[in-house]
This record gives structure tokens, sequence and C-alpha cells, in this order.
């Protein structure tokens, strides 16, 4: 999965459970064929990890890998994350605690 993202991703890697995603984009058009304004389009709740850090230590002092990898799509939370603009691009980082769960295929 070598793209534009990949490429930028070489200069950012986020530190223990930290996990970066790219929010899928909103829908501009309904089903019916109703274009949708920017104003009324909700917030993007789905999102595809392009990078993860480490994992966090436990309490024991061993590393927990994070739960999800590169280019899995993910359910996120309504508010929360770090905005960072990557060579012209929004992306979010959020803990793996704060992701809500993961979609399968």
């Amino acid at each position: 999965m070598q793209s534009k993202a990949g490429k930028a991703f070489r200069k950012f890697l986020p530190l223990f459970d930290r996990v970066l995603v790219e929010r899928c984009a909103a829908e501009t058009v309904t089903k019916g064929g109703i274009m949708i304004p920017e104003k009324a389009q909700g917030k993007v709740l789905q999102a595809t990890v392009v990078a993860v850090g480490s994992g966090a230590r436990g309490k024991d002092g061993e590393i927990q890998p994070v739960s999800v990898k590169v280019g899995e799509k993910v359910l996120l939370p309504e508010y929360g994350g770090t905005k960072i603009v990557l060579e012209d691009k929004d992306y979010y980082l959020f803990r793996d605690g704060d992701i809500l769960g993961k979609y399968l295929d």
C-alpha cells in the first residue's frame, strides 16, 4: 500500500499507542441525486489507518501492541483526536483506546 500517503509517513511515525488516520470523504450527494451542502454534512466517523505506533507499556513493563493495523477501516468518536497536516492533507492522531471499533471486510 505504497501511495502518496505512504511517502508522507516516512517523515512522521506515531509514538506509543497512537494511531494516525485519514477520515473518509463525506457524502456530497444523496442516493436520490440531491446535492448536500457542506454545512449540512455531518462529521465523518469512518477513517482509514495510515500509521500506527509500537504500542504502550503495560503495568508489567511489557509492550502492548496497538489493536489496529495500517489499511484497516475504523470507527472514530465524534470528538477528539489531534489534527495534523502532512503534505496539504488532513490526518488525525488518536490513542488506540479512543478508537471505537474496526470494520470487518
